[in-house]
């Protein structure tokens, strides 16, 4: 399927500019295994980028100018490249042009260049598209010119551009987008964004992603509150366990000792995050055995916990995980990312993804009116150049 896009945006880049790219980028979006909502408590998360990808062709056009064309919404935008840069109502263009911000604020210095992009990653499901986008482009831009921006530098200058953008990420989607490799999930510490990579050998289970097609407007305005709820409780740990400095110090029996004296929210919250943080290295453990029955476990867990005690699941994907759950087939199952929508990371059998598939699709199509959107996802590598065969 990426040899078809790869085509695709090469030969477009040839028509449109009369010449072979001189630089071919492939940036990938990303799942979470496990790790959810724990990036901003200090957790760690199980990334990992997928096969999905963003398509780029590069060349230099000997001018000021950036003439970058978004070949899937036939849209194109011109920008002198030594210009301060301003956000403007076409969104899609503020990712890259906070990606040039980032260049001229650490000092780098690019001439004008002609650059298409093409995409297979779906938008709004989760997958980190923005992140691929930020950082493929800066790939791109530093293979480009030569600017030995090191790689774990251009994840954090994506994720910079896109607090410029306006959006406050924290650092997981675009480190795996740019430090995925294949057959690999990538355990970060988001405290100290120290990482180990662990083998993703799913054995006789594929990788499916249902997406549940729908958005709820909660989202940010619960994102907010759930971040706040979190500071509360670990304030109220901390003054009550001085040894303790964050979620990562806690146990279970510190958060249960103090149910009293935390409203019910913030007492849920803070039991989700302990939780939550210790099945990450539970996952790894598993990981490493080959043991993908106890990874599976572990994800209906977390979803348990991210629809019970962080609240932020909704109707549509607890139907998802809750019908799967019921098959023997699929051993896993959780809503993967900040919840209210979007879609559920599900381990099924091999042989049996079509069956399920269907029975789904019917199901939901039944229960709530929505097509069932389907992506089968693998691991794949991270941010690179490609190289023609």
């Amino acid at each position: 399927m990426n040899d078809i896009l790869i085509h695709k945006t090469t030969d477009f880049f040839h028509q449109t500019f009369g010449s072979e790219p001189s630089k071919t980028v492939l940036s990938p979006g990303r799942i979470n295994i496990i790790g959810e909502h724990i990036d901003y408590n200090d957790g760690f998360v199980l990334p990992a980028a997928i096969d999905k990808i963003i398509c780029f062709a590069f060349e230099k056009n000997n001018s000021d100018t950036a003439k970058i064309v978004a070949i899937d919404l036939n849209d194109e935008f011109e920008v002198c490249v030594n210009d301060d840069q301003k956000q403007t109502d076409s969104v899609w263009t503020n990712y890259l042009r906070g990606v040039l911000n980032q260049l001229k604020m650490n000092g780098y210095s690019v001439e004008g260049f002609n650059c298409v992009f093409s995409s297979n990653i779906p938008v709004g499901s989760g997958l980190s598209s923005s992140a691929a986008l930020e950082c493929g482009f800066l790939f791109g831009l530093n293979e480009l010119f030569d600017l030995k921006i090191r790689t774990i530098d251009i994840a954090l200058m994506g994720q910079k551009a896109e607090h410029w953008v306006g959006i406050n990420c924290g650092i997981m989607d675009q480190f795996s987008s740019v430090m995925g490799l294949e057959n690999k999930v990538i355990k970060i510490d988001c405290r100290t964004l120290e990482f180990e990579y662990h083998e993703a050998n799913f054995n006789d289970y594929s990788l499916i992603l249902f997406d549940s097609n729908v958005k709820h407007s909660l989202m940010t305005s619960a994102y907010n509150e759930r971040r706040q709820q979190c500071e509360e409780g670990i304030a109220i740990i901390k003054s009550n366990f001085p040894e303790i400095t964050s979620f990562r110090d806690c146990n279970e029996q510190h958060v249960l000792e103090l149910q009293h004296v935390m409203s019910a929210n913030v007492y849920k919250r803070c039991l989700f995050v302990v939780k939550e943080i210790k099945r990450v290295t539970q996952a790894c453990d598993a990981l490493d055995k080959g043991d993908i029955e106890t990874l599976g476990k572990l994800m209906f867990e977390t979803h348990e916990g991210l629809s019970l005690d962080y609240e932020v699941s909704c109707a549509e994907l607890d139907f998802l995980v809750h019908t799967v759950k019921e098959d023997k087939s699929v051993i896993g199952s959780r809503l993967m990312g900040g919840g209210f929508g979007g879609c559920t990371i599900n381990l099924i059998k091999k042989g049996q993804e079509e069956r399920i598939k269907q029975q789904l699709s019917t199901l939901y199509l039944d229960k709530f009116g929505i097509e069932l959107k389907i992506y089968d996802v693998k691991i794949g590598n991270g941010t690179s150049l490609y190289i023609a065969k």
